[in-house]
């Protein structure tokens, strides 16, 4: 699978610039949760090894069905970093570069910030996940 670097790019400056533009903090860190997919299980699980190796936390693989009835797994890997382009854009570089090794979809990556009371509803038992024991770019 080819991962087009440059429109992933251009997600991650929009999606910076839209958070800064509606009143998040650049100075605080965000749960980044990068989007990876596949049909093929074991694909999947070699990128996450990787990813795992470069630093992230990776959650268990989600199963899904798609209109077409085919079956497909899913799983974010995760950092905490700053709103800061260039870090991010390091980390999408990145993991793209572990999908497209491995052979698998990378949709970019996406956080939460809101009201504190919509983040709690979201985020609820989720905050746990993160292994902060590792030092990411």
């Amino acid at each position: 699978m080819a991962v087009d670097i440059a429109a992933l790019r251009a997600q991650s400056e929009e999606t910076i610039e839209a958070l800064l533009a509606d009143g998040a903090p650049d100075d605080e860190l965000f749960v980044i949760e990068h989007h990876l997919a596949s049909a093929d299980f074991t694909k999947l699980e070699k990128a996450a090894v990787e990813l795992v190796k470069a630093g992230y936390h990776v959650d268990d693989a989600d199963e899904f069905e798609l209109d077409d009835n085919s079956r497909w797994f899913a799983f974010v890997a995760v950092s905490e970093v700053r709103l800061d382009a260039k870090i991010l854009d390091l980390q999408t570089q990145e993991v793209a570069k572990i999908a497209d090794l491995a052979g698998i979809d990378y949709d970019g990556w996406g956080t939460y910030w809101g009201e504190e009371d919509e983040l709690d509803d979201d985020l609820e038992g989720d905050i746990d996940y993160l292994d902060n024991d590792h030092d990411n770019v």
